[in-house]
């Protein structure tokens, strides 16, 4: 069995997220989630409509913080920190995928990319250099000069997955990256996520309604009614690339 660091890279307690606190309309979604994931791991989180995995994935990313519980995320503990403090943890410990790839129009793949590292003050070459660099990786090296109204949606969500590396984050976080993709681009999206974690060991955490899809990940938890019902490791079940 793959052997992993002690001290999880996620690291949650008794995480519990309620609505409208104090309200007549007052709703809890999440009943006190404890959940570890260790550096290197790739994580499908799965559950149907309705079942918080849209509300954990907030808190994962912090998006949003809990009612109640604790949270660490590579040791910086997200429910005590300020708001400037969140937002450098959203920008240089988690790399984001969502499933409408979030690109900025007339803007060129390559600027895209490198935006992040322009709000963490990276100077313009190497933001240049990292840049070409994973779209390269991506297979989208090509393509780096076009915007995302001249792409298909597979190559934006390339795109997208490049600039989620590029100020090498503790995490990736996909949000259902393949919804918006047919089978065939949908493949390709996952390889990249296969390989990203079989060759550079990235941490990857993917939200995803597809039992499919979750499949193919070492470890599956699956969400129901904003409990965790099931949590197994399916050790050295990977796709060939």
């Amino acid at each position: 069995m793959q052997q992993y660091d002690q001290t999880p890279l996620i690291q949650m307690r008794g995480i519990i997220k309620t609505y409208n606190v104090g309200c007549e309309n007052e709703l809890e979604i999440l009943h006190g989630i404890d959940l570890d994931v260790y550096r290197g791991e790739f994580v499908a989180i799965v559950g149907e409509s309705g079942s918080g995995k849209s509300t954990l994935m907030n808190i994962i990313g912090v998006l949003d913080q809990p009612t109640n519980g604790s949270y660490f995320l590579d040791g910086v503990d997200v429910c005590k920190a300020g708001r400037d403090e969140m937002s450098d943890v959203r920008n240089t410990k988690i790399g984001f995928i969502f499933q409408n790839f979030n690109l900025i129009g007339r803007t060129t793949a390559k600027k895209n990319v490198e935006l992040p590292m322009l709000y963490a003050g990276a100077s313009r070459k190497l933001r240049e250099e990292r840049a070409a660099e994973l779209l390269e990786m991506v297979g989208m090296g090509q393509r780096s000069g076009h915007q995302p109204s001249e792409l298909s949606g597979g190559q934006k969500q390339r795109v997208a997955i490049a600039r989620s590396l590029v100020n090498d984050p503790a995490i990736l976080l996909a949000d259902e990256p393949t919804g918006a993709l047919d089978s065939n681009t949908s493949r390709t999206v996952m390889d990249i996520f296969h390989k990203l974690h079989r060759e550079q060991g990235k941490t990857i955490v993917l939200i995803t309604h597809s039992r499919e899809l979750a499949a193919e990940c070492p470890r599956i938890i699956t969400l129901k009614d904003g409990n965790i019902i099931d949590d197994h490791r399916q050790e050295g079940h990977y796709v060939s690339v």
